[in-house]
């Protein structure tokens, strides 16, 4: 679970995702929108390295970003969208990652 306190200089605020430890800087008055994306992304890696193949924060974290990018992409309103378009790329995208890290694989 994601945890948060702000800074001794009270500029920033220390988070915890999957374990580690951040310090980021935060507007006043934002730091609740801050702890919400702490929280949504922490949740995201964990169910990404709890129900996949996927090895390694640096993975879980590229495949979490690529699937909040996704869910920001098709949920988007302003401008117009071609969301058929929008899958198949990141469906390429996924095919492409994971060919690349199962080559990486190797080299460990």
């Amino acid at each position: 679970m994601a945890e948060s306190r702000l800074s001794a200089d009270g500029k920033a605020l220390e988070v915890t995702i999957m374990g580690r430890e951040f310090r980021i800087a935060c507007p006043p008055g934002q730091e609740q929108e801050l702890l919400d994306a702490v929280t949504y992304l922490d949740g995201k890696m964990r169910e990404i390295r709890d129900g996949a193949k996927v090895m390694g924060t640096e993975r879980v974290a590229i495949m979490a970003a690529l699937n909040i990018a996704h869910e920001h992409l098709t949920t988007r309103v302003a401008g117009p969208l071609d969301v058929s378009s929008v899958r198949r790329r990141i469906s390429a995208l996924n095919t492409v990652l994971d060919e690349a890290l199962s080559e990486q694989d190797k080299l460990f």
